[in-house]
């Protein structure tokens, strides 16, 4: 080796050297000044642990409480040391490895692990970018789509805007029903444009993940379906007293999927659509609003009391009912002529449905003073009796001052 290439060598050396020793002070500096931040966010974490954090809650739910808030602050923070000094380091060595021609290549192909990738990530952003242009174009106009559906059925929901045929009460879930639509057609129209749509893992995710849900949600299809049929077939309202199956009560929610129904014991019951649809639906409250619901009781009265007057005691009872209609009229049947007494059904008719219960308690208990009263026996269902020595089966503050049952009696015939 020549001297001039010696000097040359020694030259580069010590320029490499320098330039190693001022990229270690910088790595240390910048290094003191990770520390040194990090060590601040761990002093001011600590400071407000002990009250300062909120917890994360979404409207009423909490969470995360505060202390799991300050654990994973801390967590972060930790994290962010370890990341921030390793990325130092990976830049620091190619760098070193740079200023010696004879590591040149290495620094290279180190940088070229992390560059190469970035580039790639860069350009596949920048030739996506009318991709991303038409599906921010097709969500704009959807968005503002969406509000002008939103703002006819409300509309038609408010009786300001009307269809011939086309109830208020269809007007939300219309709309849900049409935003679902709308929202569907536009997955399908911007599914090619999301990147990696024509990949084949891709297409494998979504055939595996749609066969998943179809096969999942077969019965949540049928309820939502069954939910449709019922809202456009008028089966029942909001606030309706009904029975479906063996529930009886108040519809307090009707969605797509269930019937949410309030019984008469302040139970809540959950009933799924498809089952709703499959049994018999009993609507009180449906006519009651215009015509009235009809309201009867039977009673069993024996052969020996006039039908004239088990009529009048009946009708007299009604009125003693304030929730049952003068008009139109009550009205009494004769259902069945039996062994030994008469079926009598006394029907009026209310407007309050959801009072059922109280008005069939009252109405029972107006009968049994008005017979009573009357000196009448109620034979329900079936009253066996030798009348001949026992007593009458009323009340003893009804029966007659003195009243003492018959004595039995045995006549002989004649001859």
């Amino acid at each position: 080796m020549s001297k001039v290439s010696l000097v040359e060598t020694m030259r580069v050396i010590a320029i490499g050297a320098a330039l190693t020793l001022v990229a270690t002070l910088v790595l240390l500096l910048l290094l003191r000044l990770v520390r040194r931040g990090i060590a601040r966010g761990e002093a001011a974490l600590d400071a407000r642990k002990d009250g300062g954090l909120p917890s994360l809650r979404i409207k009423t739910l909490e969470l995360l409480t505060a202390e799991q808030v300050a654990q994973g602050l801390a967590a972060v923070l930790r994290f962010l040391r370890v990341a921030v000094i390793l990325v130092l380091l990976y830049f620091y060595l190619p760098l070193v490895l740079g200023f010696f021609p004879w590591t040149e290549p290495y620094a290279d192909r180190l940088l070229g692990y992390v560059l190469d990738p970035l580039g790639r990530v860069g350009w596949g952003i920048l030739e996506y970018l009318p991709n991303i242009a038409f599906i921010a174009v097709i969500i704009v106009v959807t968005r503002y789509a969406l509000v002008v559906v939103r703002a006819v059925f409300s509309a038609v929901e408010r009786g300001t805007l009307t269809f011939g045929g086309f109830e208020p009460e269809w007007a939300e879930p219309t709309y849900k029903i049409a935003r679902f639509l709308v929202i569907a057609f536009v997955l399908v129209v911007i599914f090619p444009y999301l990147p990696g749509a024509q990949s084949e893992a891709f297409k494998g995710i979504s055939l595996f993940l749609g066969l998943l849900v179809s096969l999942g949600s077969s019965s949540a299809i049928s309820n939502i379906i069954a939910g449709v049929v019922l809202t456009y077939t008028r089966a029942f309202s909001v606030g309706d007293r009904v029975r479906i199956g063996e529930s009886t009560g108040d519809v307090i929610a009707k969605t797509l999927l269930v019937t949410r129904v309030r019984t008469i014991k302040n139970v809540d019951v959950t009933i799924p659509n498809a089952m709703v649809l499959s049994a018999h639906v009993l609507n009180y409250t449906a006519m009651a609003r215009s015509d009235g619901l009809v309201v009867h009781t039977s009673v069993t009265i024996g052969y020996d009391v006039p039908w004239r007057q088990v009529h009048e005691l009946l009708l007299s009872a009604v009125a003693k009912v304030p929730a049952l209609l003068r008009d139109p009229k009550p009205f009494v049947l004769q259902t069945a002529l039996g062994d030994f007494s008469v079926a009598y059904e006394v029907n009026a008719l209310t407007r309050d449905s959801h009072a059922l219960a109280g008005i069939y308690s009252d109405l029972h208990a107006a009968i049994q003073d008005v017979f009573n009263a009357a000196g009448v026996e109620i034979m329900s269902p079936q009253y066996h009796a030798l009348r001949d020595g026992n007593t009458a089966t009323i009340p003893d503050e009804h029966k007659p001052t003195g009243y003492v049952p018959p004595a039995f009696r045995v006549q002989r015939g004649d001859g």
